[in-house]
């Protein structure tokens, strides 16, 4: 699947395939230790943001998961 802005959409697939080998891989198996991916999801995140403003995407009021956030409690 593309990413929201076409430039944005090569770093989607490196980290999809980075995160998708670690967690097969080591997640998996029980290795529980920081997600080697993590550099690829903030330069992929950033992109999209950018993407986001440049398209004019409204996404007030949308709550967005990510890094250091939490999930809230439904």
């Amino acid at each position: 699947m593309n990413s929201v802005g076409e430039g944005c959409t090569e770093l989607k697939r490196e980290y999809d395939q980075c995160f998708n080998r670690w967690f097969a891989e080591k997640f998996l198996k029980g290795d529980r230790s920081a997600d080697p991916c993590s550099e690829l999801f903030h330069k992929y995140h950033t992109c999209v943001q950018k993407a986001i403003k440049e398209k004019d995407i409204p996404v007030e009021g949308v709550e967005f998961m990510g890094a250091n956030r939490e999930k809230a409690d439904s």
